[in-house]
């Protein structure tokens, strides 16, 4: 089961994911122009995969990343 606190901790993570995921959409429709589906999923998808790492080496990882 999961912890409340954790979700309490892991929500600002989430929504800084969702902000950063409009933000990557925003950026690349504003300098190329419209571009494929597929290019912007995997632009969006890198993006995301990228946010756990970064965060972690800035040390603002939640305990529940840093745990495991």
């Amino acid at each position: 089961m999961v912890d409340r606190q954790d979700l309490v901790e892991l929500a600002p993570h989430y929504l800084a994911m969702l902000v950063l995921a409009f933000a990557v959409l925003t950026v690349i429709r504003l300098t190329v122009g419209e571009v494929n589906f597929w290019i912007e999923t995997v632009a969006v998808v890198v993006a995301l995969l990228l946010y756990r790492p970064v965060v972690a080496r800035l040390g603002l990882a939640p305990s529940v990343w840093t745990a495991r």
